[in-house]
């Protein structure tokens, strides 16, 4: 049996387990499976390495200093700060028409920001920045596809997972009925196993102490 550490060995490990290596056709839909377990992992996995931090400098010189491009791999916000403000505060959450309505209220006047929120795949800022500062975002990234990286964290943690929903993804092209049962509840398994060792690993560190927000301890 292959030992699954790659894309590579992970579409051989896919053949053996299909059992149809002679069929040049389904091995050449391999990648596809896949790509569509990936597209399922996105929405469906929740594990701390999938939390990532990145950084970006507003750029005072542009005609919309308000908005920054979003990380490549983003799919989510966690918190975004001004890290180079003293005390780095949290910026507030607020919707589209929120963010037009503070703009109107205020006639856009020029100042530190306050309020995030998410246009596409840009990061737009309220007050509209009045200087350089820079934005620290922590958010949650895509799984990096293994067509373009060859290995990834979750290949490595998790090569069953890789596995069983490439083989699920499989079964309808196939139509193999019989073994979607069987796929299905090696994937979900794994699925859950995984989502579930994302919670202890973030609430084990310790008890959790409940305060009101703004109280400083």
């Amino acid at each position: 049996m292959t030992q699954i550490v790659d894309y590579t060995s992970l579409q051989a490990g896919i053949t053996e387990y299909l059992a149809r290596d002679q069929d040049a056709t389904l091995t050449a839909r391999i990648p596809t499976f896949i790509q569509f377990a990936e597209a399922k992992f996105n929405r469906q996995l929740f594990v701390h390495q999938m939390e990532r931090r990145a950084t970006a400098l507003v750029n005072t010189a542009s005609s919309e200093p308000e908005f920054i491009s979003l990380p490549s791999d983003f799919q989510s916000m966690r918190r975004v700060r001004l890290s180079s403000v003293t005390g780095k505060p949290c910026l507030e959450f607020k919707s589209g028409t929120q963010m037009d309505e503070y703009r109107f209220a205020r006639f856009d006047v020029a100042a530190q920001p306050r309020y995030f929120t998410v246009f596409g795949d840009e990061i737009e800022l309220a007050p509209t920045p009045d200087a350089t500062y820079t934005i620290e975002m922590v958010y949650r990234q895509i799984v990096p596809p293994l067509a373009s990286n060859g290995t990834n964290w979750l290949l490595t943690l998790a090569p069953d997972l890789y596995l069983y929903g490439a083989l699920l993804e499989s079964a309808p092209y196939i139509k193999e009925d019989a073994r979607i049962q069987t796929w299905g509840l090696g994937f979900t398994g794994a699925l859950g196993d995984l989502n579930n060792l994302g919670l202890t690993s973030t609430f084990n560190a310790g008890p959790m102490t409940v305060r009101i927000s703004g109280q400083v301890i």
